[in-house]
């Protein structure tokens, strides 16, 4: 399959018309070979607007979503990001395309070990992965100038406010485990903003300060 041109259709029909506008992420969708990141099973779908399994009850999220996620933390290639759930590895890689360096948890240690081999495979040099609580962020490399949470969370986890930066920025899904909001959280002078930027629907956040070891 001609991977190149899945990817320049993938930007073209369904990021560009949704909105998404900043050309830096546009180009690193167009760089990131996304079949990487998927089972091999489904490698023909890894393009299709829509999300894919990849074992474990978790799932590679829609282009659009990756994209617009990304695109809400307005990154201009110096920032220190926090990935919570690494997942398949394709949002870290294009946040390490977009940023200058990620430090990515993810609670399962074979998605943590897959996604190191590919994101190393691939020659990305400026990711750090551990395995660990999401919830309770990455203290030792904190504070981040960007956080973002590739899981629903009921509430806004209260390590991940600490260890954001002032005037930086998170973005999370907050709802119930079936259905979120998307918002972009922002810090200035130790005061909390946050804005709706669009409905979605994420695994749970699992975790201390998530939804524990249960879901509800």
């Amino acid at each position: 399959m001609d991977y190149q041109k899945l990817r320049e259709k993938m930007v073209k029909k369904q990021l560009i018309p949704r909105g998404i506008k900043d050309e830096r992420v546009l180009t690193a969708f167009l760089q990131v070979p996304r079949e990487r990141f998927v089972p091999e099973e489904v490698r023909e779908d890894a393009y299709g607007d829509f999300p894919l399994s990849i074992g474990e009850g978790q799932t590679i999220s829609q282009p659009y979503i990756v994209a617009l996620m990304t695109q809400c933390l307005k990154l201009k290639g110096e920032e220190k990001v926090l990935e919570i759930g690494t997942g398949s590895g394709y949002q870290t890689a294009i946040l390490a395309l977009l940023s200058k360096k990620v430090y990515s948890v993810e609670r399962i240690k074979t998605f943590a070990q897959k996604a190191q081999k590919i994101l190393r495979e691939l020659k990305y040099s400026n990711i750090k992965i551990i395995v660990g609580n999401g919830t309770l962020g990455w203290e030792e490399f904190s504070p981040y100038d960007r956080i973002i949470v590739t899981a629903g969370a009921k509430d806004i986890p209260v390590p991940l406010i600490h260890q954001l930066k002032e005037n930086g920025i998170m973005v999370i899904p907050v709802g119930d485990a079936y259905s979120q909001e998307l918002k972009v959280i922002e810090k200035k002078k130790e005061e909390i903003t946050t804005q709706t930027v669009e409905r979605c629907i994420f695994v749970p956040l699992i975790g201390k300060h998530g939804w524990g070891e249960e879901i509800d």
